[in-house]
């Protein structure tokens, strides 16, 4: 009697198992999800741009006129990091561009933001300004390096890439 009782505990442990999977298969069949969406999160920098600008020593870059397949992904500006101002963003082939500026002129900070690249020695002609190309195996960037700051365009996207964004920077700051 005690070896039925256990076939019978095994199989009504089948069961379940068979019914709580097609219940999951049901759910995953008719529930509506999309594969094809993108995942990435767009953010709004406007507040913060105004915030930064008010706040920073320097006049603060952000782009204007990008196209809008240029998406933005994250911005952060920290007093306390030495007027840090980080605005991230996607280009148009999905390849990574941030605009990174800081009083924090050292190879170190340079180094941390461009993912360790190293400075070329030549440049890149954006507007009025020369660039100062730097090349990585992560990220490659273009270096403007001003009076008590410094501005990066780093990524993973292209050269000329770097440059639509580098010429869509607007500096400001909070009183003009």
């Amino acid at each position: 009697m005690a070896g039925m009782k256990g076939k019978q505990t095994v199989w009504d442990m089948v069961r379940s198992l068979v019914m709580i999977g097609l219940v999951v298969g049901g759910i995953y069949l008719f529930i509506p999800h999309d594969e094809k969406a993108d995942p990435t999160r767009v953010v709004d920098y406007r507040v913060e741009t105004i915030t930064a600008r008010r706040a920073a020593p320097y006049p603060v870059a952000a782009p204007v006129g990008l196209p809008e397949q240029w998406r933005a992904t994250s911005v952060d500006y920290s007093r306390k990091n030495a007027n840090g101002w980080h605005l991230g963003f996607l280009d148009p082939q999905k390849q990574y561009v941030a605009v990174e500026q800081s009083t924090d002129v050292s190879d170190k900070y340079l180094g941390r933001v461009t993912r360790q690249a190293q400075a070329t020695g030549r440049t890149q002609q954006v507007g009025d300004v020369a660039w100062e190309r730097w090349e990585g195996e992560k990220y490659d960037a273009l270096v403007r390096r001003e009076q008590g700051y410094v501005t990066v365009v780093t990524g993973t996207a292209s050269y000329e890439q770097l440059g639509t964004m580098a010429a869509a920077l607007e500096f400001k700051t909070g009183d003009k």
